[in-house]
């Protein structure tokens, strides 16, 4: 019982951890706004427009947080819309290989929220 808690609560935490940590990832990729020169006004502008998609799955997580279900389709659709929006753009090997870079871990996180609500509707 106590081991199989320990375990309840590892995969309670491990997509939410994963989660913040991929968010943070993805708003890495809008530091290159500040190489392009723009005023204040632009950088913000151009701050905001790199991370509608960070803004959307930060929404997702928090309604994730109770409600893992949502977590797990939402971030597993996200991986598939992002290979979707790559692989039409280069030859579709170099496009799937590049774009799991993202698209793994929206993967693995969602089959995480995913155990999580099975688990937690497993056990009442």
């Amino acid at each position: 019982m106590i081991k199989m808690r320990k375990i309840n609560r590892f995969v309670y935490w491990l997509p939410r951890i994963l989660a913040i940590l991929f968010l943070l990832y993805l708003a890495m990729f809008s530091l290159d706004i500040f190489d392009a020169n723009y005023d204040f006004w632009g950088t913000v502008l151009g701050l905001f427009m790199h991370n509608i998609p960070v803004l959307v799955l930060l929404i997702v997580l928090i309604i994730a947080w109770k409600y893992e279900l949502v977590g797990g389709i939402v971030f597993i659709l996200a991986g598939l819309l992002y290979i979707i929006m790559t692989i039409h753009r280069v030859v579709w090997y170099i496009a799937l290989s590049w774009s799991l870079t993202i698209a793994g871990p929206a993967f693995i996180i969602g089959i995480l929220f995913f155990l999580n609500w099975y688990l937690k509707r497993k056990r009442g």
